[in-house]
């Protein structure tokens, strides 16, 4: 399908409405990212802080102020309506999730793009290592750990991780190969049981969707950039937009 291999196409199609589930397996060989947008008079502090922790939190572009493309990234772009689905706080508190957040939008707005896993998946499925929430199409398992970030100024808060259950004989391949995107959270920061980093079930997420996990396969856990939202949403500000998790 030519939307999920090419990226204009598929944000074209997002744009007009046509496509508001997640985008894993989405435009293979592409880089994807995570969203924040946050008023300009905290972006400085927010990117030390992303500097800080750029395992989770790798910033790949930042946008101009007031402005809804972007420059490095790609050219062809409404960071309102690009997104299958965003999600507004103000405060910290949950006002919504929307497909379009023009009405939002506010000229001292900032976009931070940051770095996803999706991103190093089509190198996996290239390698032969089958990942379970595309074979059951979901969205992949995400969930909040007991691992802090560092914090700097009013953002902090624990690590989001992603989960994919990997054969035990692939687990030194799987880690090879994401080692290579840095860029994209790169090597699994944990392999094994979930209790270590405050995970008690596998089955509840915070996140996407839970999925199976077969006999002789081991969770293996990855940084993740959902652990910015948690940052901004910790710090109570007076309006943030973010991607909705796996969106």
């Amino acid at each position: 399908m030519q939307i999920l291999n090419d990226p204009k196409t598929a944000r074209k199609l997002i744009r007009e409405g046509k496509i508001t589930t997640h985008t894993s397996s989405m435009c293979p060989g592409f880089i994807q990212a995570n969203l924040v947008i946050l008023q300009e008079k905290h972006k400085d502090e927010f990117l030390e802080f992303a500097r800080l922790n750029k395992k989770a939190v790798p910033v790949l572009e930042v946008g101009k102020t007031g402005c809804k493309g972007l420059e490095f990234l790609c050219s062809d772009v409404d960071i309102c309506k690009d997104i299958p689905k965003y999600r507004v706080f103000k405060c910290g508190e949950f006002a919504g999730e929307f497909t379009d957040v023009s009405a939002f939008w506010q000229n001292d707005f900032v976009s931070v793009l940051i770095g996803c896993s999706f991103t190093f998946e089509h190198e996996l499925t290239k390698a032969g290592v089958p990942l379970r929430h595309i074979e059951e199409g979901k969205n992949v398992s995400m969930y909040k750990t007991n691992i802090p970030l560092i914090p700097f100024g009013k953002f902090g808060g624990n690590m989001v991780v992603s989960m994919r259950p990997v054969k035990k004989e692939d687990i030194k391949k799987v880690v090879k190969i994401t080692k290579k995107f840095p860029h994209a959270h790169g090597e699994p920061i944990h392999i094994g049981n979930g209790e270590a980093i405050g995970i008690r079930d596998l089955q509840k997420v915070d996140f996407g969707d839970p999925v199976s996990i077969k006999e002789g396969e081991v969770p293996v856990f990855w940084a993740c950039g959902v652990s910015g939202e948690i940052a901004v949403l910790g710090a109570k500000l007076d309006i943030v937009i973010t991607h909705s998790p796996g969106h």
